[in-house]
């Protein structure tokens, strides 16, 4: 329930999700390349190691890595001390920068199961009062129940398509 409430934060959640992810990706390919910064080809690697995360541990659909070129064309704007690596603090934004868009998709994903389909949820009960049999069962189910078992229906089918793609 926690994660859950986690989530209303919003930025600080996003934040607290992309440094996680970051610092344990920065960490792994450090200790593998014995080298404090990330050359380009260490970055496209991890690029692939985050995109990876995002799409394991997140919700939403998949998500794509950027192409080479754009990776380099960010890591140029990161690259603050012009050496031709990322140290922590420049691939920390470089990550931050690469994946602003990913996190709106995100964000507007939660936005429809936590808000619409509780809404919907209502409207329908609302709709049902009139259908015979169906109409007295439904209004027997107290409002929060039925919107809960409405939200869930909602994340089990956004789930079965991510699923299916």
């Amino acid at each position: 329930m926690g994660q859950i409430l986690d989530r209303f934060h919003g930025k600080e959640w996003k934040k607290k999700q992309v440094k996680l992810i970051t610092d344990r990706v920065y960490d792994r390919i450090c200790n593998q390349t014995g080298r404090p910064t990330l050359t380009f080809d260490d970055l496209y690697i991890a690029v692939l190691l985050v995109f990876n995360d995002i799409n394991k541990h997140l919700p939403g659909p998949h998500f794509d890595p950027p192409s080479k070129e754009h990776i380099l064309d960010i890591m140029k704007e990161c690259d603050i001390n012009l050496d031709g690596g990322l140290d922590r603090e420049e691939f920390a934004k470089f990550i931050q920068k690469l994946t602003a868009e990913t996190f709106v998709v995100i964000s507007q994903g939660l936005l429809l199961t936590l808000v619409v389909a509780p809404t919907l949820a209502m409207a329908t009960k609302r709709a049902t009062e009139g259908v015979p049999h169906v109409g007295k069962v439904v209004q027997k189910v107290p409002n929060s129940i039925f919107a809960s078992l409405v939200t869930l229906a909602v994340v089990w089918i956004q789930q079965s398509q991510q699923e299916a793609l």
